[in-house]
């Protein structure tokens, strides 16, 4: 069994960055890891996910700001996210695939509990 943990959150202000992290323990290796966000009152979105090998896909809302990374030695994928806006704002879930990469919720397998990200002035 998979278990995903976030940190990395917090409330920053229009243009700041901010750096989430998520660990998996359990088998993770080879596997797709991807980020997605909900903000109030909306359908959870796809944000950015990366290969096993580093191959990365970004949702068209966040590319050219945010970068997805992965260190396979330690578990860990995170998600730089520069140039943040007040849209940005939601709860972010780290997601672990079975070993298909995809832009949907219906391709990961396991989920973290959520991390809250609010971009406010």
């Amino acid at each position: 069994q998979v278990q995903l943990t976030e940190s990395g959150g917090g409330w920053v202000q229009p243009g700041d960055s901010l750096r989430l992290s998520c660990t998996a323990s359990g088998p993770t290796a080879q596997s797709p890891l991807g980020w997605f966000r909900q903000a109030p009152g909306k359908e959870r979105e796809f944000v950015a996910t990366i290969s096993w090998r580093g191959t990365t896909y970004y949702g068209d809302s966040v590319k050219d700001r945010f970068a997805i990374s992965r260190d396979n030695a330690k578990n860990t994928v995170y998600l730089q996210m520069d140039s943040l806006k007040p849209e940005d704002t939601g709860v972010y879930y780290c997601a672990g695939s079975r070993g298909v990469i995809g832009r949907t919720a219906q391709s990961y397998s396991y989920w973290g509990q959520g991390i809250q990200v609010t971009v406010s002035s």
